[in-house]
């Protein structure tokens, strides 16, 4: 027979929530393991928000002491941006996480003076270094703790291939290459996916998680420029 008698009880409740109903607090940021990582996460769309969601992630899981590093394709400047992206600043200053770019100046198929062979070039290299990426992660325990001011080499818990998803479906890289790298994936490393106006059918039914980011109206539209802060 079951005892139902403290099923009402608030305080009970609380107790059995992952927080127990305690009001969340800044602590200080030591090595630690996920417990549950090892999905593999697409966020494509035309809609703002993308790269954003997958940084927001990144500084959750650093803050829990996760290892997380960031690979971003098709990012390497452009005339309407500065030369340093307030992410890479703030990534600086954050124990565990690191990053890297493998972008050519300039964006595919603009007429911005940058030849499309040396955007493939840059993006097939980020593609190989996707690669070595996941083997140091294989080559880790990613059951323990990785040493927050570690290398890439070392292994991490998180990794986010940035703007890989454009980078596939403007044909710079295989969009085959891409569902390898998922099905190579060990099996404890969260790893996500960004980028592309158009639905990546090829790797869909590969991963577990998929979020369209829409657009409903965006000041780009209308001329407004990348503004320091917001997007960059």
């Amino acid at each position: 027979m079951t005892d139902d008698t403290d099923t009402d009880d608030p305080e009970n409740q609380l107790e059995r929530t992952p927080g127990k109903g305690r009001t969340p607090d800044a602590r200080t940021i030591e090595p630690h393991a996920p417990e549950e990582f090892g999905l593999t996460q697409v966020w494509w769309g035309d809609g703002k928000g993308k790269t954003t969601a997958a940084l927001g992630m990144a500084f959750r899981a650093a803050g829990h002491g996760y290892r997380v590093h960031l690979l971003q394709f098709m990012k390497g400047g452009a005339s309407s941006v500065e030369d340093v992206r307030g992410e890479y600043n703030a990534i600086a200053a954050m124990p565990g996480l690191s990053y890297e770019n493998t972008g050519h100046y300039g964006w595919h198929g603009f007429l911005d003076g940058s030849e499309d062979g040396e955007h493939r070039a840059k993006a097939r290299g980020g593609l190989e270094r996707a690669r070595e990426l996941l083997a140091a992660a294989a080559d880790a325990d990613l059951a323990e703790p990785l040493a927050l001011d570690g290398t890439p080499e070392e292994g991490m818990h998180m990794l986010i291939l940035d703007e890989i998803l454009y980078a596939a479906n403007r044909e710079l890289i295989d969009p085959a290459d891409v569902v390898s790298l998922v099905e190579e994936k060990p099996d404890d490393l969260e790893l996500v996916l960004t980028g592309g106006h158009e639905r990546p059918t090829y790797v869909v039914d590969e991963v577990d998680l998929v979020t369209n980011v829409r657009k409903e109206r965006h000041p780009i539209d209308a001329g407004q420029r990348a503004r320091k802060g917001t997007e960059y």
